[in-house]
């Protein structure tokens, strides 16, 4: 693993165990100095400095233009959703967009069911895709980038991973809207949110549902985690919220945390150029799968989940993740085809 991912892994310190039902949650402190300063999505937008829309007028399901006019950049999280426009979309990776620029930005269709405008532009919808499809989705977008090189996911596994996770709430949707299931479900993740409330300092979360480690989410500066931790304790909420599972003993959590970063450090490595600053590092082992952004020398973003699957060899071997970026690019070219 890349030395820089690694001490900053190492650096990191566990807060107190916080639960609720059947999902655990220890706050994540990490402390490194120097961080580049940028703006959030939230910032952004409130700001009136990021545009989003659609890159023209008869749009691209994969794709939409970012113009950020802003004199520093915009950190865009792997999962955030997008509202509005022709669909909702969500950030197919993490993207640190430049100063005063103009990105095209790859992304996924979270409402398989509209295609015609709503607004002009998009606006945060609050929040970030549940923690199950997500993985699913950055393990397909790394395939892509082994196949072709581009920030692409399997568009037909997300819609399908989207009805499965709306069918297990109970919700349906017109549309089938991702958001739909969050509006559906604000009570019962509301309970969660209000269990997990954001601690000074805190830089991240290590979530356990059932006991055990599902993934974790790590951003550079304590701002800008304040503007994504209540969006981050949902999408992993959303989870444990349909599982409705039982909870285990908060001394085990601490060693379940421990022993998930081991896994995490174990993982092979690819890295790409990302779409805006910085090296996008993707990670895939036999427990864990992954992804990290750096910039200057510095961890900006990473997230990682645990993957219940043994049978997928690492990166760099022959297996069923080569095999489906063939399948995967014949189903986006289907899609486009039908736009």
């Amino acid at each position: 693993m890349e030395q820089v991912i690694a001490e900053y892994i190492n650096a990191i310190e566990f807060g107190d165990v916080q639960a609720c039902r059947n999902m655990a949650l220890i706050p994540l402190f990490a402390p490194v100095s120097n961080i580049p300063r940028y703006l959030t999505l939230k910032e952004a937008l409130r700001q009136g400095t990021l545009t989003i829309t659609e890159v023209s007028d008869s749009g691209s399901v994969p794709e939409l233009l970012a113009k950020n006019s802003a004199d520093i950049p915009v950190l865009l999280i792997d999962g955030e959703e997008l509202a509005g426009a022709k669909q909702n979309r969500v950030l197919n990776t993490t993207i640190l967009l430049r100063e005063k620029s103009e990105t095209i930005i790859p992304v996924s269709c979270t409402e398989h069911g509209r295609w015609q405008y709503r607004t002009e532009e998009f606006r945060d919808s609050e929040v970030i895709m549940a923690r199950k499809v997500r993985a699913n989705k950055a393990r397909t977008v790394t395939d892509s980038l082994r196949s072709e090189m581009m920030f692409r996911s399997d568009q037909g596994q997300v819609w399908d991973d989207i009805a499965r996770m709306s069918r297990c709430a109970g919700v349906e949707s017109q549309t089938g809207a991702m958001r739909d299931v969050y509006e559906s479900k604000g009570a019962g993740l509301d309970e969660y949110t209000r269990a997990f409330p954001l601690r000074d300092g805190q830089k991240g979360l290590l979530v356990l549902i059932d006991g055990s480690v599902v993934g974790c989410d790590v951003v550079s500066l304590v701002p800008a985690y304040a503007d994504l931790h209540e969006k981050l304790v949902k999408s992993y909420a959303m989870d444990a919220f349909i599982e409705a599972g039982e909870t285990t003993k908060a001394e085990d959590h601490l060693k379940a945390g421990r022993d998930f970063f081991e896994a995490v450090l174990s993982c092979a490595e690819e890295k790409y150029r990302s779409v805006g600053y910085g090296t996008d590092y993707r990670f895939e082992g036999r427990r864990a799968v992954g992804s990290a952004l750096v910039t200057y020398g510095k961890v900006i973003h990473m997230a990682f989940f645990r993957t219940f699957q043994t049978g997928r060899p690492p990166s760099g071997m022959s297996g069923p993740g080569q095999k489906r970026a063939g399948r995967t690019a014949r189903r986006q070219q289907d899609i486009r085809q039908r736009i």
